[in-house]
């Protein structure tokens, strides 16, 4: 049993907190809303604390789900953040979708503080991190990642160390980028689908188990041939997401028209009240035009 610290109870940190929990590490959590904190620490038996370095005492591991770079910095590197109070020899584990260049900040300050810390974003949506089946890309120092694998094997269906410190964020924007194109393809030929005056249901089934088929096609074409977007990742995140790879393309010289344009599609479904909507909804976009 391990002694553990979760920053962040959003969709993806709560449960993922909890399986670290049923897996028998002593949990404290930490939230922003302390209301959910205390709801989480009376569900699964672990403890909550006021900030993030009182979360992190004394801990072992440390884990962090939030929403950016400037929310991971603020719950580690600030005056009541993670860093202050973790030990030597402790690991700081980032589940949190952002930007390389963070990790390698967060990798240079832990490494200067003793502290092992892994890039450790993850994929498969809030049904992943409620059945504990997430796929996490992991960057970070070899002995690190083998020190914090059996308890992110807590939450994971699938775990695979992809290199130094930012390598796990640079295959999650690899991740997000196939993503784009996927979905905004499954998006067109359903609707011509629809136009077509096809059963989409039948269509569906039979290109599906071609060279077609996708996860994306298998787990979203019934509720988006229902019109249906609110069945997983937010309009809002992707478009965060996007903004990292777009970002980073810049940097290293690659060339996403497509994710560029599926980022510009996304944008428009923000105009129209989409926010909150899940990513499948570029079919709303088609159907309006």
């Amino acid at each position: 049993m391990a002694s553990v610290a979760f920053i962040g109870l959003g969709v993806m940190g709560y449960p993922m907190a909890g399986y670290l929990a049923k897996g028998g590490h002593d949990v404290t959590v930490y939230n922003r809303t302390s209301e959910k904190a205390a709801k989480w620490a009376a569900e699964h038996g672990g403890a909550h604390a006021p900030t993030p370095r009182q979360a992190a005492a004394g801990k072992d591991f440390v884990f962090a789900c939030v929403g950016n770079d400037d929310d991971v910095r603020q719950v580690t590197l600030s005056e009541d953040g993670a860093f202050a109070e973790m030990g030597e020899g402790s690991t700081f584990i980032d589940n949190t979708t952002a930007s390389a260049v963070l990790a390698r900040e967060l990798h240079a300050a832990g490494t200067a503080r003793g502290i092992g810390c892994l890039d450790a974003p993850v994929s498969g949506g809030q049904a992943g991190a409620e059945n504990g089946a997430l796929t996490v890309m992991v960057g970070g120092d070899e002995d690190v990642f083998a020190r914090a694998r059996p308890l992110i094997d807590c939450y994971a269906k699938m775990v695979g160390h992809m290199g130094p410190a930012g390598s796990g964020q640079l295959t999650k924007m690899v991740n997000q980028i196939c993503i784009a194109g996927l979905v905004q393809g499954l998006a067109e030929g359903i609707h011509f689908a629809q136009n077509a005056g096809l059963d989409v249901a039948k269509v569906i089934d039979v290109i599906s188990k071609g060279a077609a088929g996708s996860w994306q096609m298998e787990n979203r074409y019934e509720t988006m041939d229902a019109g249906q977007y609110d069945h997983g990742f937010a309009v809002d995140w992707m478009r965060k997401d996007l903004d990292i790879c777009l970002t980073e393309a810049r940097g290293n010289g690659s060339h996403l028209p497509v994710a560029a344009l599926v980022d510009q599609f996304y944008s428009e479904i923000q105009k129209m009240g989409g926010n909150r909507w899940d990513t499948s909804s570029l079919l709303a976009r088609l159907k309006k035009a």
